[in-house]
This record gives structure tokens, sequence and C-alpha cells, in this order.
């Protein structure tokens, strides 16, 4: 086990190495200027700019600014903001508390929503199951940003049932009443996905031969859905609902605008707009750690949930250990057959 987180997390510190290399090159190759954003459109002379690219470190070549934000990086500074002149830790740190609340709100509804709506599904066939599909396709192929418009125009401005976009709230109970249509925004796709997931896993485990076994012994139908059936469908939906409450991340940005609140995810629109690269690159490698945590945590919980995929990794491992001398390797011989013939 040791061994093996050692190798997750050697791979995830290569992937957020390639993934900044990578948002550097990219920042730098879009088109715009830095110094003009500073400049905010003032004329300014030759010598000005090169003096304000200077501050910024902006005229230095392309992989000596990456070695300087990389050395600053490992050491927690990941710069100065362009676009705030704030320190960039500082500032994804004031941003992240509101952030944070939206994804937390989002992940309730997504396991929530998605996984009760799944198992009607699969132990309701029919009717029910059949206006879950259709809903679950519909929402799976909604983008974000409609649904965040949609819930705008339907509950903020005809029904004024909740705050319209740009109100933040103060307290718990009134952040999260301001937050309610951004969650579902962003729940919303997510949770459709999610409750196809539990749907096909569920019923996938209710044809297995151990669920008819103990119908056939009496087993009461609560208890072999319980034990048997949510068990074993546990597995496939703690593995896709944790990749999905990762992508969580990816869509504030889109939310966080529409609503026009104030976030990581906007933070990132902001910067990318401005060539803010020590913004854009300081939460870029936040999604990725992000993911890539969360990946490692799903790995983790597999065996636990599921004590099958524990007995295959190790089946996997004493067969790699093996090796092709090992036990049971080469063809079967049959007593009797022909030598070279089919057994």
């Amino acid at each position: 086990m040791a061994r093996y987180l050692l190798g997750r997390v050697l791979g995830l510190v290569a992937v957020l190495l390639v993934t900044s290399f990578l948002v550097f090159s990219a920042v730098h190759l879009a088109p715009g200027d830095p110094v003009s954003f500073l400049l905010k459109g003032h004329p300014a002379t030759p010598e000005a700019r090169a003096a304000i690219a200077a501050q910024y470190h902006l005229d230095d070549p392309f992989l000596v600014q990456y070695g300087k934000w990389l050395g600053g990086a490992l050491h927690g500074d990941f710069g100065r903001s362009v676009q705030f002149r704030q320190d960039v830790g500082e500032l994804i740190g004031s941003r992240l508390p509101g952030t944070a609340l939206l994804i937390g709100y989002a992940a309730v509804l997504v396991c929530l929503g998605g996984t009760l709506v799944g198992a009607a599904a699969a132990l309701r066939p029919g009717p029910l199951d059949r206006l879950v599909l259709i809903g679950t396709g519909i929402a799976t192929a909604t983008p974000p940003f409609v649904t965040a418009i949609a819930l705008v125009s339907l509950f903020a401005v005809r029904l004024g049932w909740f705050p319209g976009p740009g109100s933040q709230g103060t307290g718990l109970a009134d952040r999260l009443h301001h937050l309610t249509l951004p969650a579902f925004a962003l729940a919303v796709t997510l949770a459709g996905l999610l409750a196809r997931v539990t749907r096909s896993a569920m019923l996938d485990e209710l044809g297995r031969d151990h669920v008819e076994a103990a119908r056939s012994r009496g087993v009461p139908e609560r208890q072999v859905i319980r034990r048997h059936v949510l068990r074993g469908a546990l597995g496939p939906v703690v593995t896709v609902g944790g990749t999905t409450l990762a992508g969580l991340l990816v869509s504030t940005s889109v939310v966080e605008t529409a609503f026009n609140t104030t976030g990581v995810g906007s933070l990132l629109v902001q910067s990318v707009g401005a060539k803010d690269l020590p913004v854009v690159q300081a939460v870029t490698l936040l999604t990725v750690l992000c993911f890539g945590l969360v990946n490692l945590a799903v790995d983790l919980l597999g065996p636990l949930i599921d004590p099958r995929t524990a007995r295959a990794v190790r089946r996997g491992r004493g067969a790699a250990q093996a090796g092709p001398t090992g036990p049971g390797t080469g063809p079967a011989v049959v007593p009797g057959a022909p030598a070279g013939g089919a057994a």
C-alpha cells in the first residue's frame, strides 16, 4: 500500500509539472499584452512600457520566467496578480471560501439527487423509469450556463423566490439562500449523469445470482436491496461520483460568471482575459490537484466499499509476481491427448 501511494503521489507531481508548463506556454502564446492591460489604454512611452515589463519580469525569456515562477511556487509563492496588484495566494484564499461553499452545496445536490433518482428508476420499472431516462437525458445534454439562464428567468425574475445575480448574502443561511440557484445550475448536469450510472449499476446487481438466491431464501426485499443490491452497486457509483465532484471545480467558472458571484471560477475567467499569468497558473494547478486527490481517494475507497475489488487486485498482483514461469502457465496438458493436438 505504501508503494502504491508513493507511486500515485509521484504521478500527481509529474502531472502538476506538465500542466504548469502547458498552461504557462498557452497563456504566453495567446494574443494580448499584460503591459497594455496594466496601462488601461493610457499612452505610454517605450521606456515606461519597458519599466513595467521589468517590474513584473515580463521581459525575461520564456524559460527564465517559467523557472522563476516554478521556484517560487515550490516555496509557496505564486507571484503577484497583474490585474489586482495583490499576492496570488492571498487573492485565491479570499475567494476560495465562497467557491468551496458553492461546490459543497452542489455536491450534496448531486449525491442525493443523483443516487435517489437513479435508485428509484432501477427499483420502479415502467413509467417512472422512462420518465427518469428522459429527464436525465435532457439534464446531461444541457450546458450549465443554459440551466443558469433558465433558473434565473423563472425563479428570480418571474417568481421572485430567489435573489438574482450579483447578490452574495450575509450569514450562512442567507448565503445558502443566495447560492441555491447557482448550486442547482452547477448540479443538474452532473446529477443526471450520476442518476444514470446508479440506475445501470443497480439493474446489473438486481440480475445477479446471489440476489435471486437471497430472495429464494425468503430474505425480506428491503434487506436484499440494502445488503446485496446497494452494496454491490456502490463501487461504480462512488467511482463516477468522485470524478463528477472533482469536475464541479471546473464548472464553477461558468456558473459564477453567469450569476456574477465572487469566487475562484470567476477569478479564472477574468484572469484569462487579462493574461494574468500567475493567477491562471495557480488556479489551474489547484484544479488539477483537486482532481488528483479525489481520484486517489476513490481508488483507496474502492477496496473498502467492494471487497471484490481488493480480491481482484490481489489476484492481479499475484499473477504478475508469478511471471511466465509461475504455476498455471503454459498450455494445458490433458492425459491421453496426442502431443501438439487440441485438448
